[in-house]
């Protein structure tokens, strides 16, 4: 049965994209087939996977909007990997799918009926708590949040966790909190430091062990349709989201 995990956190900046791709890349390279599904119109997932936005026919946006089969836009950009790539029609979506009865389960009807085996579906979300996020929680088992290692990140957590508890109650009884994932850690700075501590202590057990540190080839890596495990592999980074993808497949 396969994993359905949420990437979110209405706050932009904070590493969701980064972790999404990076992850994949670390399950797939474990021998998982992972399913990268980009629900953000600024289509980063996509560019990242080496994908032209602009090229793009089929997305995200027809599978939402037209009930196009999601197997049909997919695209495998890598051993076990494969990508739903979005466009910036993406942008238009949320006024579109306000007239729809199930405007809130586009998306987790589409994975029901996905006619590819896969391990795992990892989710970018926009940086915000509208109809898209919502449709990926909705069709997501478990959520993971990335939070910058900076103070003003973590207070938007509270936030996201009201909405989640919201659809917890009204819309998917399943989905749960899989745990937080400290992003762009600063070792050497005494206030990301302190961000790590609080994060820890208000959150506990539900902090991976894994932390993103902050260092440039985890920005560079895309820019070569790479992933950090394969562009700089024997970076503190790499082997933080390989650390990741044992937490996740093995529990923290």
């Amino acid at each position: 049965m396969k994993r359905i995990i949420a990437v979110a956190n209405q706050k932009g900046g904070v590493g969701k994209t980064t972790t999404v791709f990076n992850l994949g890349w670390a399950l797939a390279q474990l021998g998982k087939r992972v399913l990268l599904v980009d629900l953000d119109p600024q289509a980063a997932l996509t560019m990242s996977c080496g994908q032209d936005p602009y090229q793009v026919t089929r997305s995200l946006y027809t599978v939402l909007l037209r009930d196009t089969r999601l197997v049909s836009v997919l695209r495998q950009v890598a051993p076990n990997l494969y990508l739903a790539p979005a466009t910036s029609d993406l942008a238009r979506a949320e006024i579109a799918l306000s007239t729809f009865p199930d405007r809130a389960f586009r998306l987790s009807n589409a994975l029901q009926r996905l006619a590819l085996d896969v391990d795992f579906v990892l989710m970018d979300t926009p940086p915000s708590l509208g109809l898209l996020t919502v449709n990926a929680m909705t069709a997501a088992q478990e959520l993971l949040i990335p939070v910058q290692c900076q103070f003003l990140s973590m207070r938007g957590v509270r936030a996201l966790l009201e909405m989640v508890w919201r659809i917890h109650e009204r819309m998917n009884p399943s989905l749960a909190l899989l745990g937080i994932l400290p992003t762009m850690y600063r070792p050497e700075v005494e206030h990301s430091q302190a961000v790590l501590a609080e994060l820890q202590d208000v959150f506990q057990n539900k902090v991976f062990s894994a932390i993103i540190v902050d260092q440039p080839s985890v920005a560079e890596a895309p820019v070569s349709a790479q992933s950090v495990l394969t562009f700089d592999p024997d970076s503190p980074a790499a082997q933080a989201y390989r650390t990741l993808a044992q937490e996740i497949i093995h529990g923290k």
